[in-house]
């Protein structure tokens, strides 16, 4: 698991308060029951913490998976180090 993965997972189980064992690549914001405005709040905090801006067609709360979150991160962060 890279640094970017566990990082975000971390945020998201801290913010939704669940357990960070119940994160799967898999899983959806909405299967794991963080809100709309939670989830939003779980974008802030990404962005925030490492210092990026995920693109709207990045950020799909209800179909879009953790691992596809994952990526989108990696991506922003690659080309954060590339400029």
């Amino acid at each position: 698991m890279s640094n970017v993965q566990q990082e975000t997972i971390e945020i998201i189980a801290k913010q939704a308060k669940i357990d960070i064992e119940t994160i799967k690549p898999e899983s959806t914001l909405k299967d794991l029951g963080v809100a709309s405005l939670d989830a939003i709040e779980v974008i802030f905090d990404i962005e925030e913490h490492f210092g990026i801006n995920l693109p709207n067609e990045d950020t799909d709360f209800d179909n879009g998976t953790v691992g596809q979150l994952v990526a989108a991160v990696e991506r922003q962060v690659a080309a954060k180090k590339n400029d």
